[in-house]
């Protein structure tokens, strides 16, 4: 496993994060717990010390879940959770979702996310989205203050634009920048991207396998439950398979070249950028948490683009 030591905050971190929203257990199919489980284990054996999670997820669950995953090890572990997304309960409707970043919801949601995580400081607190009722300034300073109480390590944002991000380092020390980017989505390379280059911000980059789209194992025919997002996005939908059909055909033929599977290959991609300090990838099996991490420790040559 490769390592990244981000930039002032002394956190050492790999280079392979494990996304663990699907502990959460809604919006991919089929939920089976003790998979899961297994998954946050393989990952752990193979070095993975990362896993970003989010209060939103499973609307606590997914938190609860990892830290009864990793047991005491969370507290070696570099945990990244984010707030910013609150939540109304409407009996068994599902629950209205909505951007929350004022300051008392900093603090009670930091509260929350330290008791499902069983711990006393969390590593790394991002905001999860913009919220355009509240100023940044109010929001990062809310952070500072739960900073110098010893319940955050470092702070950052996610889902930030280049202009937002300036405003939040302006009003305190920002640790790291989180976003999407993948071979499909690579809007942030010309914004973002530099906006952390200039700033001196890892990138944590999210959705680099495009929600399974760019792990080879879908095609048009492919249908997913109502229970799972993917029958909602756009890029499992009609026109977009055509769009997407010669880039798979490339990433395939690179996947042979270098003996690597499709998915491999695109997670390698997103860490080759300049910038990218991680790639935070899913896992809902062992197998796959295996799979993901064997994206480490190599590069494409040639580079693909």
């Amino acid at each position: 496993m490769d390592y990244v030591l981000l930039p002032r905050t002394g956190l050492k971190v790999s280079r392979i994060i494990q996304g663990c929203e699907q502990l959460g257990g809604t919006d991919w199919g089929e939920f089976r717990p003790g998979a899961v489980a297994a998954a946050v284990d393989r990952a752990w054996e193979l070095g993975i010390n990362g896993f970003d999670v989010a209060d939103a997820y499973g609307l606590g669950q997914a938190e609860t879940m990892l830290a009864q995953c990793l047991g005491d090890r969370r507290k070696e572990a570099v945990i990244i959770t984010k707030f910013g997304v609150n939540w109304r309960r409407a009996g068994a409707a599902r629950a209205a979702t909505f951007m929350d970043s004022s300051p008392a919801r900093v603090r009670e949601a930091l509260e929350g996310s330290l008791r499902r995580l069983r711990l006393d400081c969390i590593p790394l607190y991002l905001v999860h989205w913009p919220d355009p009722k509240t100023p940044v300034a109010d929001t990062v300073g809310a952070l500072l203050d739960c900073q110098r109480a010893g319940k955050i390590r470092h702070f950052g944002v996610s889902n930030y634009p280049p202009d937002w991000v300036r405003k939040a380092c302006a009003a305190g020390p920002v640790a790291a920048v989180q976003g999407s980017f993948s071979l499909l989505e690579r809007a942030a390379r010309g914004g973002l991207l530099s906006a952390c280059a200039e700033l001196d911000l890892p990138f944590l980059a999210y959705g680099v396998l495009a929600q399974g789209l760019l792990t080879g194992k879908y095609d048009s025919s492919a249908r997913f439950p109502a229970s799972d997002r993917r029958s909602r996005l756009p890029q499992f939908q009609g026109e977009a398979w055509a769009r997407t059909a010669g880039l798979l055909e490339r990433v395939a033929a690179a996947a042979r070249t270098h003996g690597r599977t499709i998915a491999q290959v695109a997670i390698r991609w997103a860490l080759d950028q300049p910038g990218v300090a991680c790639a935070i990838v899913g896992a809902r099996t062992a197998a796959q948490a295996e799979s993901n991490a064997m994206a480490a420790g190599w590069k494409l040559q040639p580079p693909l683009d």
